[in-house]
């Protein structure tokens, strides 16, 4: 595939560092937001931009991310939240459809908290709102992965590969693609594990406040899909569907023979789903 040049592109000033960002599209159209799951970067989306017909795509890296800078100092999740809104008033966009996938269903649902008005619709992937003891147990596992820097982490990378994903993904990808994917995403990190515990780290404080902050996000009015995928091995399914309670025009939906990475998984049967919704707005649609 040829490589992908945005209509425009740049970075967004925070202090020191700086955000990169992308606008892939026309300019003049109905813009989505797909927010980065924890290890990918703008780049990862480039094979999926041809599954949103008729829409600007919006990306960008969080700190730590791809181009953005990487400084190992803590940031929070609001943060990250906050950044896309200056994206969005940088570019002169006033409404933006949002879809957040794995740790991007944090920022997502942060956004839709501080800023419902920017919001057309939420769509959310492999993501919770509530504390469970099984995802303190995963996130504690790879901070102990993390910290045991580089003699550790191509372990780690083999632990999430094995975890991530289900099994018709696993038996349909020959096995050294996915050596590939997997050595991929170990060089990118490899030299700034920092990152990652950083990212890691920004989601203590969103937990550590959630059930005072709950009655703000059963506030947010903006329809919601909820896509789950039936063999999530990383968020447990009961955490996934208790979003359904929390936002009142919402809709949650399991789709079939998918892991953790529904959108790459079941690329086939989500992004036509998501498709419709952005068109109805009506998550029952």
């Amino acid at each position: 595939m040829a490589e992908r040049v945005p209509l425009k592109s740049g970075f967004l000033p925070v202090g020191e560092h700086r955000i990169w960002w992308e606008l892939h599209g026309t300019g003049e159209r109905e813009t989505v937001c797909l927010l980065n799951g924890l290890a990918m970067h703008t780049k990862a989306w480039y094979p999926f931009l041809d599954d949103l017909p008729g829409y600007d795509v919006l990306l960008y890296d969080y700190l730590g991310q791809g181009d953005s800078s990487a400084p190992d100092e803590p940031f929070t999740i609001p943060d990250l939240a906050g950044y896309l809104l200056a994206i969005l008033d940088h570019l002169g966009i006033a409404r933006v459809h949002v879809m957040g996938v794995s740790y991007g269903g944090f920022v997502a649902l942060d956004f839709a908290r501080l800023f419902q008005e920017r919001l057309d619709t939420l769509t959310l992937s492999g993501i919770l709102l509530s504390r469970e003891r099984t995802f303190e147990l995963y996130q504690a596992m790879s901070l102990r992965f993390y910290e045991g820097g580089p003699a550790l982490f191509p372990l780690y990378t083999h632990y999430l590969y094995e975890k991530i994903f289900g099994e018709r993904f696993l038996l349909a990808v020959p096995p050294e693609t996915f050596e590939a994917m997997r050595l991929r995403f170990e060089e990118r990190y490899a030299g700034r594990i920092h990152s990652l515990v950083r990212l890691t780290l920004a989601q203590n404080p969103f937990f550590d406040g959630l059930e005072a902050r709950l009655p703000e996000y059963r506030a947010v009015r903006t329809p919601t899909l909820i896509l789950a995928g039936e063999q999530d091995r990383a968020i447990p399914l009961w955490a996934q569907a208790r979003l359904a309670d929390v936002f009142p025009h919402s809709r949650f939906e399991l789709l079939p023979e998918a892991g953790h990475v529904v959108y790459l998984e079941r690329r086939d049967l989500f992004f036509p789903r998501l498709a419709r919704f952005l068109a109805s707005r009506d998550p029952q649609a």
